[in-house]
């Protein structure tokens, strides 16, 4: 009750009327529409925990065009696949030792190709890498007899519906109109269709349902097919289709549901063509993906109920933010971008372990979730009321713990060090980067602190204890005292900023806050559960480094004092202004120093060189420095890592055509500058439901 009360408050505080925002009509004004094929814009489908990208046609019929945008991939957060290795490879293969206070310290790092360390370091890091499941396409036969290409559809009309979740496409072929429907079940790994076309009563319309080849590519939108494997076995069952795949010892069944007889019309080694009894023109079926057993599914109408009802639920319940009053066009494209932003975190991110930075679209870094990505893709949804999300990713440490307890110990120090580039069950890979990185270790501490807040419990506290108590641990225990009696983060570290040499680097000013921030919130669980502080962590945080500057503005570490006149450390992420932005004040800060600090890197940052959640990071100190202004200029920055193309997604390059960690930055920075009074004062924004960020 406490909480619901916490929340109402909020939500009453921030409106600009006392009349509920009409969410419905928010969220409608920003339907996404296409009258043409363009392969940064295909739409999604799903559930957080399976999804479906598909093209103009509804389905992912024409898979080439879109292969170098944003690909038309089917993924779920169970489907993982690892190659049969010419050995067994060990982390511990990998080891490189970095000098650190007269120890030699070992870093799981990448090797040379052509060594043995070098392939023990490339397989773990390309397996286990996430699968794509079965592709659905469409097949149109002309009236000649050859199949339709993509220039033969024509006079293209489709939406995505955001209230609802649905996907509807109409266009022409050869005259001929085609009307489709598509959406996502919000409980299974289910795709549901509707077809309405005179070629299906001229039994020229089928759908070839086909298997991808897993690859361990850093880059795979799932459209490789094998040859001479058979990878599917059909069976009739009641109702549909039964198809067991076996592809490369990987094993999945796909079930089709159809309302009306469907046909096996031809079968080759990784696929199956499907075709419906002529009958009226119209066709519905479903596509379940499971790991086990198949079993019969419910029909389309009752399904597209059920869609709509949970869609309708989501949009109904945690934060909203009305930027309709508002007349300045930089409020429309912020609505949009939030809109779609909400969307695409809420089909790609919200299973029970954190997301690749592509979410379930396509892979990237071989469809590994990067660990210090998550403050990005998370902390967004305890602000905008979704603390559930969150709750079930948290599992993620529980299942990671002893991994991370034996890098910990491997290095010679307590508690856990928390892997970087993993998987879903915490393997640990080598990097040459993130194996360095620190700013993941403190991310527990910060999520389970945003549980709290929300449900300041006794069953949080004892919950998410172990967590706390052993992240503390080992940040305690890695600090260095130094001769003069201050502790010292590093040598050994790349910051966020992931510009500077491991060997020689120390004391990075984000990580420093970061780390003072960590450690009282963990003496504060302690009291909060009635037990003594704990006497290693006080003795850091008294004794830990002040935040390094130079001329007024805070450094990007202490170890490079020329930091602001080398170009390459004027490039990649500026995260000093995450000391206090993506953070709240700490110990020891100067507000007026972090304002010099922002207007330097306003004024002289390489922007061209950023990714994007920069933007969010520094729109959120220009919001605890209340520069109104700034903070709306930050987040539309006219830069193309910024971008946000008509589907919502955050494009960084042809490399990197979807970066989700924007679209989460985007959602944290918006529910911080709401409840902290932080749009420009002639903008009438309304908001509920959100809360504020510590």
């Amino acid at each position: 009750m406490k909480k619901l009360l916490f929340l109402l408050t909020l939500a009453v505080a921030g409106r600009s009327s006392s009349e509920p925002i009409d969410r419905k009509t928010v969220v409608s004004r920003h339907n996404v529409y296409l009258t043409e094929a363009d392969s940064l814009n295909s739409l999604t489908v799903g559930n957080g925990r399976f999804a479906m990208t598909v093209d103009v046609t509804g389905l992912q019929s024409f898979p080439d065009f879109y292969e170098n945008g944003v690909p038309l991939g089917t993924q779920s957060e169970w489907a993982w696949y690892s190659y049969t290795a010419e050995r067994e490879y060990r982390i511990e293969e990998t080891m490189a030792d970095i000098e650190s206070h007269g120890r030699k310290v070992p870093y799981a790092r990448q090797h040379p190709s052509n060594t043995e360390a070098g392939k023990a370091g490339n397989y773990l890091r390309q397996n286990p890498h996430r699968m794509h499941l079965a592709k659905l396409r469409f097949q149109f036969v002309k009236e000649d007899g050859s199949l339709a290409e993509l220039n033969d559809i024509q006079s293209i009309d489709q939406t995505l519906d955001v209230w609802t979740g649905e996907i509807s496409s109409q266009y022409m072929i050869e005259g001929k109109p085609v009307s489709v429907i598509t959406f996502c079940d919000q409980k299974e790994d289910k795709i549901s269709v509707k077809v309405e076309s005179e070629l299906i009563k001229a039994g020229n319309l089928k759908v070839n349902i086909a298997f991808p080849e897993p690859l361990d590519v850093w880059k795979y939108g799932g459209n490789t097919f094998g040859e001479g494997e058979e990878v599917c076995h059909t069976q009739k069952v009641e109702g549909g289709l039964s198809i067991s795949s076996h592809v490369k010892g990987h094993n999945y069944q796909t079930l089709v549901s159809s309302d009306g007889e469907i046909t096996v019309t031809d079968q080759s080694y990784s696929s199956v063509n499907i075709q419906p009894d002529k009958g009226d023109g119209i066709w519905t079926f479903s596509v379940t993906y499971e790991q086990g057993r198949s079993r019969t599914s419910q029909g389309f109408e009752t399904s597209r109920q059920e869609n709509a009802m949970a869609w309708e639920n989501f949009w109904n319940s945690g934060g909203m933010i009305d930027f309709g009053q508002v007349t300045d066009e930089r409020a429309t494209e912020l609505e949009r971008r939030m809109i779609l932003s909400m969307y695409l975190t809420k089909i790609n991110c919200g299973g029970s372990s954190f997301p690749q930075e592509t979410g379930l679209t396509y892979n990237s870094w071989y469809g590994k979730p990067h660990m210090e990505m998550p403050w990005w893709h998370s902390t967004h949804w305890p602000l905008w009321s979704r603390s559930e999300v969150l709750r079930e990713q948290m599992s993620w440490y529980t299942r990671a713990m002893e991994g991370a307890r034996a890098i910990a110990e491997r290095q010679g120090f307590k508690g856990v060090r928390w892997q970087k580039m993993t998987d879903n069950e915490g393997g640990e890979t080598a990097s040459s980067v993130g194996s360095y990185l620190l700013w993941n270790q403190p991310h527990p501490i910060w999520f389970a602190e945003l549980l709290y807040q929300q449900d300041p419990s006794e069953e949080n506290l004892k919950t998410y204890e172990r967590i706390v108590n052993e992240t503390a641990e080992f940040m305690a225990d890695l600090a260095w005292k130094d001769s003069t009696g201050r502790y010292i983060l590093g040598p050994g570290v790349i910051p966020a900023q992931e510009r500077f040499n491991p060997q020689d680097t120390y004391n990075p000013t984000y990580e420093l806050a970061y780390w003072r921030w960590a450690l009282e919130t963990a003496q504060s669980w302690s009291e909060r559960l009635g037990k003594p502080r704990n006497e290693k962590w006080d003795e850091v945080l008294q004794n830990l480094s002040d935040l390094p500057q130079n001329e007024g503005v805070y450094l990007a570490t202490e170890s490079t004092p020329d930091s602001y006149t080398t170009e390459k450390f004027m490039t990649d992420h500026p995260s000093v202004l995450g000391t206090y932005g993506m953070l709240p004040e700490t110990s020891g800060l100067d507000k007026e120093v972090m304002k010099a600090t922002f207007e330097k890197i306003w004024t002289d940052w390489k922007w061209h060189d950023t990714w994007g959640w920069d933007f969010p990071m520094v729109s959120m100190t220009a919001t605890r420095l209340g520069m109104k202004e700034k903070a709306v200029d930050a987040l539309l920055m006219p830069i193309k890592t910024n971008t946000y193309l008509k589907n919502g997604h955050n494009f960084q390059d042809q490399r990197l055509t979807i970066y989700l960690p924007g679209n989460g930055g985007l959602l944290t920075a918006l529910a911080l500058m709401a409840t902290s009074d932080a749009f420009p004062e002639d903008w009438e924004v309304r908001w509920e439901g959100l809360v504020a960020m510590p």
